[in-house]
């Protein structure tokens, strides 16, 4: 199920569109501030987020520029601020679309989809970048200052998804359904534990104070670096 991260404080009109997006299917987290989204964006994966432009305590520009900067998340903006010069700026701080109000629901679900399809279809993770680490996607090598570094296949599986979930606390159980499948050797917390032990002392400089894997007490693991993405087209 397709999560969506949407961020609009008009109670009326937010109810509106949640429950017309649940109705199609779709998973969603409604929040009214910049504060609350970005707590929620720790936390949790979305696949596409709907910023409103006026905030409380902000701006979805502002926003906007925040979750580009840690995802490749698709943003679709909406509001009704539909003067060109907005739309523009919308468009240069990250934003994929921009739906003005008042609109029909059909419409922004039309863009929700057409999103979708682009974020699966369109482009594909070639290279993170990350401090001093690197890994090759599609030859699945991984570098610690150009030197490669050898890692069986569940610590790959695992370095990948913290680092394509960059600055975001990951909670045990959610990084172990990402990293096993029905026919993996036997897998829990414990062995996870084991396992972030194994990874940090070959890509941590210091693997007792780590910099990169960082313990979050109670929930889990966070990738405390940026990350630089790098990706490719594809043609279909």
């Amino acid at each position: 199920m397709d999560k969506i991260l949407f961020v609009e404080d008009d109670e009326s009109l937010g109810t509106a569109i949640e429950f017309s997006l649940k109705s199609e299917g779709f998973d969603v987290t409604r929040v009214t501030t910049v504060a609350e989204s970005k707590l929620h964006f720790q936390k949790e994966s979305f696949d596409v987020a709907i910023l409103d432009i006026g905030l409380p305590d902000g701006n979805g520009y502002d926003l906007c520029t925040y979750l580009k900067s840690r995802s490749n998340i698709p943003i679709i903006f909406l509001t009704a601020l539909d003067e060109e010069a907005n739309v523009v700026m919308g468009l240069e701080m990250g934003g994929d679309d921009y739906v003005t109000k008042p609109f029909r629901l059909q419409e922004l679900l039309s863009r929700v989809r057409v999103q979708l399809r682009k974020k699966l279809t369109t482009t594909s993770i070639t290279e993170l970048i990350s401090s001093s680490i690197k890994v090759e996607v599609e030859s699945t090598k991984v570098f610690k200052d150009a030197t490669p570094v050898s890692l069986t296949n569940l610590e790959y599986k695992l370095l990948l998804t913290l680092m394509s979930n960059a600055h975001r606390t990951m909670q045990r159980d959610e990084i172990l359904e990402k990293i096993t499948t029905g026919d993996e050797v036997f897998f829990d917390e414990n062995t996870l534990s084991v396992y972030i032990r194994r990874l940090r002392s070959k890509i941590e400089d210091d693997p007792k104070n780590p910099a990169c894997i960082v313990t979050q007490r109670g929930l889990g693991y966070r990738w405390d670096q940026d990350v630089i993405e790098s990706v490719r087209s594809i043609r279909s």
